[in-house]
């Protein structure tokens, strides 16, 4: 992203052999910016729009640099129904609609070069996987145990508490998908991306959840639950 936004500002930038190579230039030229959604906070509308009964939504204005559409690409992987449309370039970014629709998922198995690609996306994407049958297994993913909050032990700490069933590895997660959640207390840990999922996991929940710490979703999300409740 940050590449293609130099560039934009007239910057010389190149890449050869491993390594980003950028030179002086004379002078930078103001632009006019318009940022793409963040597939990050897409994330958790595309989940509940795949495991909701009867659900279909758009979500639009989505940035798909190939280096962050992991998620999209394991989705459709399990059987979710997306389509991208209205494809267009903003700013030299690569943005387009995304549908989704209630769909059948079926359990994968994630690792290697696919995961730098879907870091953020995987606390939402152990709720997707809590609703394929079968056995999903995240490998690789050690990073996610210096973010905001371990979000390996916490994803799988809050979710069970909800009934679900996932256990921690040294590098991810084990999902055993199929069984029924249930509402729950449930903590963020002040970690805004713990939380949307919680919201995502407490939508296809039988019965009241109440999450704790929720405000922190401001961190990325100002109007996430506003935004939850009209849809």
């Amino acid at each position: 992203h940050t590449e293609i936004m130099l560039r934009q500002f007239g910057a010389e930038t190149q890449k050869k052999d491993g390594q980003i190579i950028s030179r002086p230039v004379s002078m930078l030229y103001a632009q006019k910016i318009t940022v793409p959604g963040d597939i990050s906070s897409a994330a958790f509308f595309l989940i509940a729009g795949l495991i909701t009964p009867g659900a279909r939504l758009t979500v639009t204005g989505v940035g798909v640099n190939p280096t962050r559409t992991g998620l999209i690409d394991a989705l459709a992987e399990m059987g979710g129904a997306l389509e991208l449309s209205n494809k267009r370039s903003v700013g030299g970014e690569p943005v387009a609609d995304i549908s989704v629709s209630c769909s059948a998922l079926k359990p994968t198995t994630l690792s290697g070069a696919i995961i730098p690609r879907m870091i953020d996306e995987i606390p939402a994407f152990a709720v997707a996987a809590l609703f394929a049958k079968g056995r999903t297994v995240i490998r690789d993913a050690t990073e996610l145990k210096v973010k905001e909050s371990n979000r390996i032990h916490t994803i799988a700490e809050e979710l069970g508490k909800m009934g679900g069933r996932l256990t921690e590895t040294a590098d991810g997660l084990i999902i055993d998908g199929g069984t029924p959640l249930h509402g729950a207390e449930v903590n963020s840990h002040q970690d805004h991306r713990i939380a949307m999922s919680l919201a995502v996991a407490a939508l296809a929940a039988e019965g009241e959840t109440r999450i704790m710490d929720s405000g922190c979703v401001d961190i990325s999300f100002p109007k996430f639950f506003e935004q939850w409740s009209d849809l």
